[in-house]
């Protein structure tokens, strides 16, 4: 009977980056890589790791981590290669960081205290770790009187997700709507507002009221509680059902889309939604 396959470890992931970036026998691709080069992969990494959870595709997810992991472990070789840092560092930094801002759990600042600090709600969880971050800013900064709660909102973040993390700054210090039905107000404030530059006809203008009115969209989320980009996706998701059943229904009749108006194609849509209706787990 064969004995089972070793399992690689972390460490023979960190080899391998080595030797993928060595600049005798490595790889060509991964030898002219830079840190620009590779962002691209690692936000699609990222994507592809929500997509399988999303789908709950769990036996796949676990590969999928292992892209994203290996995203981490390609800058930590280029930070050694340069002299600036390398995965243990990486490492030693997050576990500190964690550590740093979860006093409720680690009172002493010891990872390997026993765990007999006292326990804290949600809000009171919440609260501090804010609270510690906002000192974490003020450390790094060269002019802390000059802070602002926005400072490390990530510019490349996208704009959905930035917008709402924007929006959860200023209404920590009390900047906030009171509640969820005011916000539908603003809405049909900023789509009359994009409504009557539309009828302008100043492109410039529609941009920048379509961005008001999409940045308070955004804020109707938060305030329902509801993540804006995971429902975009899902209306993604099921605009592309629903498409697709449109395209199959068409090629099963014979007909060709480009063919059809807009009343029959509407029809169909129409068909598409109830379909859905008959299957909840359709969304």
């Amino acid at each position: 009977m064969s004995q089972p396959e070793k399992a690689y470890t972390l460490e023979d992931l960190l080899y391998l980056m080595a030797r993928l970036r060595d600049p005798q026998n490595g790889c060509p691709w991964d030898q002219k890589q830079t840190y620009a080069s590779i962002v691209p992969y690692t936000l699609e990494e990222a994507y592809e790791v929500a997509d399988a959870i999303e789908r709950e595709d769990f036996v796949h997810l676990p590969g999928e981590l292992g892209d994203l992991l290996f995203q981490v472990v390609y800058y930590a070789q280029l930070g050694r290669e340069e002299g600036r840092f390398d995965f243990a560092q990486v490492v030693d930094g997050i576990t500190r960081k964690l550590v740093r801002r979860h006093p409720h759990v680690f009172a002493t600042g010891d990872l390997y205290a026993p765990l007999d600090s006292p326990r804290l709600d949600e809000a009171q969880v919440k609260n501090r770790w804010e609270a510690i971050k906002a000192e974490e800013r003020a450390e790094r900064s060269d002019a802390p009187e000059q802070l602002s709660l926005l400072d490390d909102v990530p510019v490349a973040l996208p704009g959905l997700p930035r917008a709402v993390k924007l929006q959860k700054r200023a209404a920590s210090v009390g900047f906030d709507w009171p509640a969820a039905l005011p916000v539908v107000d603003k809405v049909r404030e900023e789509l009359d507002e994009l409504l009557e530059a539309m009828a302008g006809n100043d492109a410039s203008a529609v941009e920048h009221e379509l961005g008001d009115l999409l940045f308070t969209v955004a804020n109707l989320a938060r305030k329902l509680k509801v993540d804006p980009e995971q429902a975009l996706r899902g209306a993604n998701g099921r605009f592309e059902r629903r498409f697709r059943y449109l395209e199959q229904v068409l090629r099963e009749r014979g007909q060709v889309i480009e063919d059809c108006d807009l009343e029959a194609l509407d029809a169909l849509w129409g068909e598409a939604k109830r379909q859905e209706q008959k299957t909840p787990s359709c969304g």
